[in-house]
């Protein structure tokens, strides 16, 4: 039996946790770019561009406001990129057969279930990190003042009750369901490709690097949309309004390309995100932190 062969038949089973520690790294790097996407999503026209709402940010909160939220972005990493990427490693490695581990027809619905997960599991930091990344730019009367995210996730509890921490589940299921299909799954086909038809080394940085820009610009794409929803829905001070109300009166209002707004700072927030991730992650598969010799 070749070492090919070996390969095929017995894969290493990485630890689950992969995937949100790659999160976690990334989080902390670009964390100021989220922010001033988040920001852009529900600024009021006309709009600033990404980098004046850096500099915004800059005169009116100092270096330490382009990191606001920080503890609630961990968590989330924490919750639901450990969710879903774990489970998509899980899923793949228990129920794909090993011959179709590059095949986009067993992935996707993997991906899917995967990301449906995540987005349910991290929906309650979700909520924070909305809320405290945009806190600031309320009026003074209007800001909720969490000092963590614990603190948030406890005040929420406390004063809106428990079901507060679901808002915006709908709209995040789903941008969880494409997040996770557009970004892994684009970036184990990206990188089988990279490597069978266009010779690069699997285990080279330029590999992971190229599939990783490739995944985050489908990323950023196809996940829009209900990126913007979820975040105006999360982020709103009334009573809590449906994806579908909000999606029919931002259209009647802005027009269809609402759903694109803050794609450039997305993608300049997502791109290098998703490019942390996974290089990350495959130096963890190389190094094989955690796992048994």
């Amino acid at each position: 039996m070749t070492d090919k062969a070996a390969r095929i038949e017995k894969p290493i089973k990485y630890p689950w946790w992969y995937g949100g520690a790659g999160g976690i790294f990334a989080c902390v790097v670009t964390h100021p770019l989220d922010l001033a996407k988040v920001r852009l999503q529900t600024a009021p026209s006309p709009k600033p561009t990404l980098l004046d709402m850096i500099r915004r940010i800059l005169q009116q909160e100092g270096p330490r406001g382009l990191y606001a939220g920080l503890s609630a972005s961990v968590l989330r990493q924490c919750t639901y990129t450990t969710a879903r990427f774990g489970c998509y490693d899980i899923i793949k490695e228990n129920l794909i057969p090993v011959s179709e581990t590059n095949n986009s027809f067993y992935l996707l619905p993997c991906s899917m279930l995967s990301g449906a997960i995540g987005g349910l599991v991290g929906n309650p930091a979700d909520v924070v990190n909305i809320r405290m990344q945009n806190d600031s730019a309320h009026e003074a009367h209007l800001r909720r003042g969490y000092k963590n995210a614990i603190d948030g996730l406890n005040n929420i509890i406390k004063e809106e009750g428990f079901h507060k921490l679901f808002t915006g589940l709908g709209p995040n299921l789903v941008r969880g369901i494409l997040m996770t299909a557009s970004q892994v799954v684009s970036y184990d086909v990206f990188k089988y490709q990279l490597t069978t038809r266009f010779g690069m080394d699997p285990v080279e940085k330029k590999t992971h690097f190229s599939a990783s820009l490739l995944a985050g610009l489908v990323a950023t794409t196809v996940c829009s949309p209900a990126d913007v929803i979820k975040t105006r829905i999360m982020n709103a001070q009334q009573h809590h309004e449906s994806a579908m109300k909000v999606l029919l009166q931002s259209v009647k209002n802005e027009g269809v390309l609402f759903m694109f707004r803050g794609w450039l700072p997305s993608f300049a927030r997502l791109g290098p995100n998703t490019i942390l991730i996974f290089l990350a992650v495959e130096q963890l598969r190389k190094y094989r932190i955690g796992m048994r010799d």
